[in-house]
This record gives structure tokens, sequence and C-alpha cells, in this order.
């Protein structure tokens, strides 16, 4: 690991400025990507802000029937709330369904939001990644891409966003919002957070330089069933191969793109009338494998089939 200085925040504007001000400054709160990260030498940050003890960890209820949820509230805190459990179950379903319960203890919220791609040519530093390195190339294209995404995808980058806990925010409507360097405070769909690689894969959200997600909105609840639900190799310790999340009319898929991915037309054609496996052949009609990933254009569809089944027939939480 490389050396760096350190730097514990007294407040968020703080934070930030000293985040937008110094050159390979980060944030810092749970660690468990970041740290993971500097360890294989992919992450080379020379000062960290310490943003994890800044009171940024409530869950608040909104005057239209929302929640707020701080950044710096656990995973674990997220999940075992019991408003969350209550009345957004789908989100609570997708955190338990990610990583360990140490995880989950230490991970937070903002973080969870922001991690990065679990692409092994990403993790490792002698391979060629446009994500790590622009202009290296892509390795994936032709080697190991058995995780990488199906939709959104370009020839620079085909990587996939591991995060659960997002694709069920997605599907839910959220909104994040965080603050800038110049004290305002500004607010965008979550659907909307994350880039697709395009070719500049290594461009990976539309925030600012230096802004730091202070809090997740979730919409009051939707009317009709929820439910998530993930393909992976093991029952645990594992990413998704796909999951999907139904929330009421909206759907979201994971592990199938650079950004959790919002399934618009699945939801124009079911609301058209479309049966689950027709409206799912018009949001994968784009869907594209890499070889090794072919089969998650199937397994997807049938996921999203069987989740939407649950709810229609009331078993969805």
């Amino acid at each position: 690991m490389r050396p760096f200085t350190y730097e514990r925040a007294a407040d968020a504007l703080a934070a930030v400025r000293a985040v937008s001000t110094t050159p390979g400054a980060r944030f810092l709160a749970g660690g468990t990507n970041l740290l993971d990260l500097m360890k294989v030498d992919v992450e080379q940050p020379t000062h960290l802000v310490d943003v994890g003890r800044l009171p940024l960890a409530e869950i608040a209820e909104t005057e239209d029937g929302g929640l707020r949820i701080g950044a710096m509230t656990t995973n674990s805190q997220v999940a075992g709330d019991p408003r969350v459990r209550a009345r957004y179950p789908v989100l609570s379903q997708a955190i338990v369904a990610g990583g360990s319960q140490q995880l989950r203890n230490k991970a937070r919220t903002g973080g969870n939001l922001l991690q990065r791609t679990r692409c092994p040519y990403f993790y490792d530093p002698s391979k060629p990644c446009n994500k790590r390195q622009p202009g290296a190339g892509c390795a994936a294209l032709e080697g190991l891409n058995r995780s990488a995404a199906i939709l959104g995808a370009s020839r620079a980058c085909i990587a996939a966003h591991p995060s659960d806990m997002a694709v069920a925010m997605v599907a839910l409507g959220a909104r994040v919002e965080a603050l800038g360097p110049d004290g305002t405070r500004a607010a965008m769909p979550l659907a909307d957070l994350h880039r697709l690689p395009g070719d500049t894969p290594h461009l990976e959200t539309n925030l600012p330089r230096g802004a730091l997600l202070t809090a997740v909105i979730l919409p009051p609840p939707p009317e009709g069933g929820q439910v998530y639900m993930k393909a992976r190799d093991r029952a645990s310790y594992a990413g998704a191969l796909v999951s999907v999340a139904v929330a009421g009319p909206g759907i979201a898929l994971g592990a199938v793109a650079l950004k959790p991915w919002r399934a618009r037309k699945a939801e124009t054609a079911l609301a058209a009338g479309a049966a689950p496996a027709e409206a799912m052949a018009a949001e994968l009609a784009e869907a594209r494998g890499f070889g090794r990933n072919d089969f998650k254009i199937r397994l997807v569809a049938r996921l999203a089939v069987a989740a939407l089944d649950e709810t229609s027939k009331g078993r969805g939480a």
C-alpha cells in the first residue's frame, strides 16, 4: 500500500472542500471497497478524508410519506429499520442479499452506491483496463467475461455495477442528494447517478469532482408488491450473476450494465397489457453477450418473469 495522509472531517462542507482542492484526495467512510482497491494498488489516493463520523446516519420521515436515508447509515441499519422492512421490503431484501453480515455492518449507504466494479481485469493492474487506465484497452472483451454487462456496454468497457441495494432503490424511484464544493445541495434521480461507459469508462458518475453524497430520498411506497431476486453461483459471499427488483410498477435489473438498469421498456409494455415474458423480450431486444456471459440474457429474462409473477399473485412482500 502506498503512503497517504489522513484527516477526520469536522463537517460535510469542510470534507467536500478538502477533497475538491487536494489532488488525489478521496472520501473514506466504511472503506469496504476503497481499502481493498488500495491494497491491490488500483486506488492510489494521496490523502483520505474520513467522513464516517459526520452526522449523516439518520433515517427520517419526509413530509410526503417517504424516507430520507443519510449517506452514512450502515447497510445493516437500513435493512433492519422497521419502516424500511414494512414499507420498502424490496430494499431490505436487496441489502440482505449482498455481501456478508460483517460487510453490511461496516459498509455505508453512500459508499455502497459508489462502489466500483468487481471486474477481475479492473482489479489486476497487470492487465489492460480502460476504466483504470484510459486508452489501455479492455481485456474482458476477449477474456474472462462471465460477469460482464449485457446492456449499455461499449468496446471500451463491458464491466457491470455490483451493488444490490442500488438496484432496489432504482426500482423504487429514489433520488440522491449531494453537497457540492460551493456549499449547494443538489438532487438527482438515482437512475441518473451512474454513467454508461461509452468512450470514457473512467468517468463513473455524474457527480462534480469533490461532491459528497449526503442522502438517499425514497418516495412514498408504491402500490403493488415488492420483491428482490438474485441469481448467483452460491448462496452467500457471492455477487450477482443477475438480479431483479420489482417495486409496484418499477422494475430494475442488476449486474447487467455499468449502472443499475431501470427497465423502462418492460414497464411500458406491462402497462400496455403485455405478458411478463413479452415485456422482458422488449427490454432485452438490444442485449448482447460477449461469449462467456451470453447466458445472462436468458437468465435475467427468466428471473424477471419469476419476480413479476411473484408480485402479481400477491406473494411478494
